[in-house]
């Protein structure tokens, strides 16, 4: 694969993620900022179309060589690891490897929360994300053809709040973590620029990808980041584009047997309190067949509907944990004993056998 081909938009964060991670790692590509709906290949052909609609989409040869539409971020991002060499955002060390997992999926599965309920909750943010998105793909048309589209994309993002989590039980939850993930983060940066040492990891990306939204385009979030944590902001712009990075291949990691940093440590202690258990009860539910979630999280009542999807991630995680070779899960053991992470799994684990 010389040239890799994909459609994605500005006000995506999983686009963004993909897009900052390809220009870091030298992969060259070409993309189409246009909506799921009108999918040409250059030839003016009809290409495949995704199971799930969702952005980025990736053109990608299946293993009988044609081309097919896929798009989990992922399990996108590992395989070019195994068909692009040099650069690789996945952390050498298996314990770290696996917190670059673990933060990715974080990013992915939890932060998008705060992205998408400050995107949709607040009225003036909603009235900001409807104007502007249906123009990434419609920056010719005129205000007359794009007003029915942007009341429609309005219309159905509200409408999946309640599949995010995003409800007025749920919202003290969302945005109290959101601040303390700023919080923690901005501790952490002061000690090194990327989460795992000198060089970012997929979980740098992860996490980009929803700050180019809280941080950059949505107006609440963006007055709590620029206003109170303008390091993370900066940040955020830094990892735009990583091109250029010099790269260390052989020190750029964090140094495990010297122990993690306590900023480290405290982002840890976050997934093991609050991801976890969070996945750890909609799983509960999505096994149970149950149509919510219906528990307590951070101390808080918490409700939403059971999310299939995020039964899956906590299963890859888990098998991410139990594949590691023993003396790699003593380490991971070891590094994060004060932030409960391996006795967060665990209950995870015993949930899932629970269920089985």
């Amino acid at each position: 694969m010389s040239t890799v081909e994909l459609v994605g938009a500005p006000g995506s964060p999983y686009t963004r993620k993909m897009l900052a991670l390809m220009r870091f790692r030298n992969i060259p590509y070409r993309i189409q900022w246009q909506s799921i709906g009108q999918i040409f290949s250059p030839d003016g052909k009809q290409r495949p179309v995704p199971k799930v609609p969702l952005l980025p989409l990736f053109f990608l040869p299946n293993d009988a060589g044609d081309e097919e539409a896929v798009t989990d971020s992922s399990p996108i991002l590992r395989r070019f690891e195994k068909e692009f060499s040099g650069r690789s955002v996945i952390p050498t060390d298996p314990v770290l490897a696996f917190l670059n997992w673990l933060f990715e999926d974080y990013g992915d599965e939890w932060l998008t929360k705060s992205m998408f309920h400050y995107r949709w909750h607040y009225e003036r943010d909603a009235h900001h994300a409807g104007s502007v998105l249906p123009r990434w793909s419609m920056v010719t048309s005129s205000d007359a053809e794009v007003e029915p589209l942007s009341h429609a994309i309005s219309s159905r993002q509200i409408e999946r709040l309640r599949y995010v989590g995003s409800n007025a039980l749920t919202k003290d939850t969302i945005e109290g973590s959101f601040f303390r993930f700023l919080t923690l983060l901005n501790a952490h940066l002061q000690t090194t620029p990327y989460l795992f040492g000198h060089r970012p990891s997929s979980a740098d990306f992860a996490f980009y990808g929803q700050l180019t939204q809280l941080a950059l385009f949505d107006p609440t979030p963006r007055e709590i980041v620029a206003g109170q944590f303008p390091r993370i902001y900066a940040w955020v712009e830094i990892l735009e584009d990583l091109s250029g990075l010099v790269v260390d291949e052989a020190a750029g990691w964090i140094d495990v047997s010297g122990g993690l940093p306590q900023t480290l440590l405290d982002l840890i202690r976050e997934l093991a309190e609050l991801y976890l258990p969070y996945l750890q009860i909609n799983s509960a539910a999505v096994m149970r067949k149950a149509e919510l979630v219906d528990g307590v999280l951070d101390g808080r009542p918490y409700q939403q509907n059971a999310f299939p999807y995020q039964h899956k991630c906590l299963t890859w995680i888990l098998e991410q944990y139990e594949g590691l070779a023993p003396d790699d899960q003593k380490r991971l053991a070891a590094v994060t004993d004060q932030a409960g992470l391996v006795a967060a799994l665990s209950a995870c684990q015993q949930t899932l056998q629970e269920g089985r």
